[in-house]
């Protein structure tokens, strides 16, 4: 019986792929312009995430997220300097780690929802600009978890050699950070891998080939067996956000959240996932999907937490959701604009997000660098994420 599910799901992201645009032949490859640098792994910490079995017990800890820390175009950029943007915003993760220290509500870890660099494909950019900075969090004994963006494996299909490039410099960053081959939540040849600390499961997948059937196969196998006693928080971290409103989001829609939409968000609602972590868009922006399953009405928050150190975007539009609402007509879904980004660039600031786990409860709270105050919902700087 399991097979057949998996074959449906397998069959469902082959049509949905089979929907999309066929790409243009590829273009025979230019010669690279520079050598090609062997990237560096990253130092883990010295003590590593406790294991699924050790933190059995645990309910209340936080967690920190953010992404999108490439730089810009401009010169110095990634690859020649240590990006300055990037290594204030941890900084300021160290001193909140050090404050949350002592309190019921440790850091345990750091999840980045991708774009590292300008060009993954560039291995001085992961060497000189990015892998100094990380090590700034692993050197402070936090674990660190990542999920890849299209500026690291390039906006290119699979197969690709640019993306080939991208994906085996990424891969070599993260190698000894993320689950290895082989392990029972890593999907050997892909950048989808998940870990489960204290009451919560994440997730991480590739969301430049969101409709790479293998892929979705393997997350609904991950789904299908977890302890969700054990597990009652489920956290997806991927690059490209279900809805947004900035220039990425919109009445702009990308292919990638096209087969979000469509392939992985009725996985979402049959499994309760409880959070969507996503970037792509530099810049805060918060959505609450409420659906009803089996007589009960469930939330998810979707989170874009785009301000990493990338340059600032600002909000655009609101996204046309009428084809997504009434295809999830049957479970009543509804789709709430929680909290909107600015429309000017510079209201929307550097930021990462601390999420608290207190039991049954998750709360929020942003954290941002650069002066100015940044008080998004409503005049505050926290919000707790539930309807009781």
């Amino acid at each position: 019986m399991r097979q057949l599910v998996l074959l449906s799901v397998f069959l469902a992201g082959a049509a949905v792929a089979a929907q999309q645009p066929v790409p243009a032949p590829p273009q025979a490859p230019a010669a690279p312009q520079l050598p090609i640098v062997a990237v560096k792994p990253i130092d883990p910490p010295a003590t590593p995430l406790a294991t699924e079995a050790a933190s059995a017990g645990v309910s209340r800890f936080s967690f920190i997220a953010y992404g999108d820390t490439r730089s810009g175009g401009s010169v110095p950029g990634d690859g020649q300097i240590i990006h300055p943007q990037h290594s204030a915003l941890v900084d300021a993760m160290l001193a909140k780690a050090t404050a949350l220290a002592a309190t019921p509500f440790p850091v345990r870890f750091v999840v980045q929802s991708g774009d590292a660099v300008l060009r993954g494909a560039n291995g001085a950019m992961w060497n000189v600009s990015f892998t100094p900075v990380i090590e700034k969090l692993t050197r402070a004994n936090i674990p660190y978890f990542f999920s890849v963006g299209n500026h690291d494996v390039s906006g290119r299909p699979a197969g690709d050699r640019e993306r080939q490039l991208g994906l085996h410099n990424t891969l070599a960053a993260m190698s000894k950070l993320m689950p290895p081959e082989g392990s029972p939540h890593r999907l050997n040849g892909y950048p989808a891998y998940g870990f489960g600390y204290g009451n919560v499961f994440l997730i991480a997948i590739d969301s430049n080939i969101a409709a790479d059937p293998f892929q979705l196969a393997w997350v609904s196998d991950q789904l299908d067996h977890l302890d969700r006693a054990r597990y009652p928080h489920v956290v997806f971290f991927f690059h490209h956000p279900t809805f947004s409103s900035g220039p990425h989001g919109g009445d702009h829609v990308e292919p990638a959240t096209v087969a979000i939409r469509e392939l992985y968000t009725p996985l979402f609602r049959q499994h309760h996932v409880r959070m969507i972590i996503a970037g792509h868009d530099h810049l805060l922006d918060h959505w609450v999907e409420r659906y009803e399953d089996g007589g009960v009405t469930y939330r998810r928050d979707d989170i874009v937490t785009g301000g990493g150190g990338a340059p600032h975007y600002r909000y655009t539009s609101e996204p046309d959701l009428t084809s997504y609402l009434a295809a999830g007509a049957a479970q009543n879904v509804r789709v709430e604009h929680l909290m909107k980004p600015e429309p000017i660039v510079d209201d929307n600031p550097h930021h990462f997000i601390v999420i608290q786990v207190d039991g049954a409860k998750l709360s929020l709270e942003v954290v941002a660098i650069g002066g100015k105050p940044y008080a998004p919902y409503g005049g505050k700087a926290t919000i707790a994420l539930d309807d009781r």
